[in-house]
This record gives C-alpha cells, structure tokens and sequence, in this order.
C-alpha cells in the first residue's frame, strides 16, 4: 500500500458509532414516496447515519432547488459544481403534497446553497412554507438555511415566511473555516443568526456544530458563547463522520461521556436547549427539541399566571 492510499484511509469507527439500521412497511413507504414525488432528501444525500431511523419514524429533512450545491465543503456529500437550471418551481407544491401525504406534524426544509441565484434561493424557501401551510396548516416547520452570501434582503424573505424554526449551522470553529468551509465566513453566519432575532424574536433560532474535526475545547467554548449573544436559542454537536475518502479525515472520535459534558456546559451557559450525541445532525429529532421548550415555555406562563393571582389574592384579603 503506497502513502496516498494509507491517507486516504478511513479510521474504523468506534463501537458507540455502530448501530444497527432498522427497516420495515414505514421506512419503505416514506422511501416510496420522495421517489414518486421526484424530491430530495439531505438524509439520503449527505448519507446521513439516522436516515433508517427518522425514515422509520415518518420523518425526513427535504432537500429543495436540486441535488447540486454551488459550494465544495470539505465535509459534505452532497453534490457541488454549477446547477443545470434554475430550481423547478413545481417543488414546493410537491413537498408540501408529500408532507399531507406522510401526516407530518413538524417537517424540516433545506437547501443545496445556490449562489448562482440573485435571492440564494429565499424565495423558493418562503413559497415552500407558503404552500405546507395552506394545506397543514397545523404543521410545524423549521428551515435551515444557507448565508446567502449576507444578502439581507433574502433574509428577510424567509423571515416574512415566519417558520417557527430558523437554523443555520456554524459548523465548526472560526479557526478551521479555511479548510473545512472555505467559501462561508463565521462571522457572517453570527450576524445571519443575529439579525433574524432581531427581526423577528418570535422566530427560534438554531445552531450546530461537528467535533472531531481538529477543534479545541476553549474553541468550542469561544464558540457556543459566540452563538449565544447572536441571540441562538437551540444547538446540535454531533460527531464528524467522513463520508468518503476524498473528504477531511476524522481528527478525533469524541466519546458519548463528551458529548453528554458538552451538553450540560451549553446548557449552564444559557442554551434553551441542546441535543449532543455522537449521531447527531442539525435536524435530528427536531420535533423533540421543538416541543421540548414549548413544552417549558408553557410550564412558565402557567407559573407567571399562579404566580400573579397568588399575588393578587394575597392583595386583596389584605384589603377586605
């Protein structure tokens, strides 16, 4: 074996990232579906390690405005090189049929970054939540977005769409963007995030990042803290897994206990919420980490309105 193969090689995985890939009647007609339907998928096309789970469990990520970014990150699978049209403007009607179809309740929309387009795609984003809602308008639906290129005009599009979600992942620490994300800009991504709660605070705002990709803690720390006074509500800190041999190796496999320290420091610093697992991706159990706050955001009025009748109460035997 010569030296350009033995680089090439991928570390075996460890045992926490081997797990078995469920199937059965839900996975396939999920499968079924997004094949009739001609959509796409980033958990078919980033080949990502749940795609058997959240297929199993009725839900799926879509992938809008075609399999080919414009961008070459060194991390993804998904297909890069120039767009052989602009987006199909049927697509939204599709994924908001296949959404009714699936009964989905919360769905996560994506895109391929298409700088080729004057808006980065924005519009295409907003006329796909348009569409899910008028037909379920029940749905919860967050998007996660790429920077388009810092163009706040497209921004606000989306914005106007009002999602209850809006991502945008960070992915890794300031220092590794030249290598891991050459073409994005960190702090471009912060004000993305920022200018979104600033518009719009109703809007979570949502961020992830990979470990395993040569980062140091005090630069993860430097980094959630940076997120946080963007105005970032939830985070994602999933492991770097490489997809093939021609992508970045993996520095480092971070074990479980990790993950799960990292999860309580986000959580210490102010995080609303977090999932932090080795398996994790930016959408994974999005739903979970949705309703999680719901969830407290109403145990909080609750206690506010017990909490202010109490006080009344106590006001007004005091006067009678």
């Amino acid at each position: 074996m010569n030296q350009n193969q033995t680089h090439k090689r991928r570390a075996a995985k460890p045992p926490w990232l081997k797990r078995r890939l469920p199937t059965g009647p839900t996975y396939e007609k999920v499968r079924a579906l997004l094949n009739k339907s001609r959509l796409h998928t980033v958990c078919q096309e980033a080949r990502c390690p749940n795609l058997w789970e959240c297929f199993s469990r009725q839900t799926a990520t879509f992938l809008i405005m075609g399999p080919c970014c414009t961008r070459n990150c060194r991390f993804c699978n998904i297909a890069h090189g120039q767009p052989s049209g602009p987006p199909d403007s049927g697509e939204p009607v599709r994924v908001a049929q296949a959404v009714k179809e699936l009964g989905l309740r919360y769905v996560v929309i994506t895109s391929v970054t298409r700088d080729d387009l004057p808006d980065g795609g924005a519009g295409i984003f907003a006329k796909t939540i348009k569409e899910i809602r008028a037909i379920m308008p029940r749905t919860h639906m967050e998007v996660l977005i790429p920077d388009f290129q810092g163009n706040q005009d497209a921004l606000q599009t989306v914005i106007e769409a009002h999602p209850h979600v809006l991502n945008h992942n960070l992915e890794t620490v300031p220092r590794l963007y030249p290598r891991v994300r050459p073409e994005a800009d960190y702090e471009r991504s912060l004000l993305l995030l920022k200018r979104v709660t600033h518009y719009q605070p109703s809007i979570l705002t949502k961020s992830g990042l990979m470990l395993g990709l040569g980062e140091f803690p005090d630069e993860v720390e430097k980094t959630l803290q940076d997120l946080l006074d963007s105005g970032c509500s939830f985070l994602t800190l999933g492991q770097y897994l490489q997809p093939t041999r021609e992508h970045l190796k993996v520095e480092r496999f971070v074990p479980p206990e990790e993950f799960d320290d990292w999860k309580k420091a986000a959580l210490k610093m102010g995080f609303s919420d977090v999932a932090s697992g080795p398996l994790v991706r930016s959408s994974y159990r999005a739903r979970d980490l949705y309703q999680n706050l719901t969830r407290t955001n109403r145990k909080k009025q609750i206690t506010n309105h017990n909490d202010q009748n109490s006080k009344s109460q106590t006001k007004n035997n005091r006067f009678s």
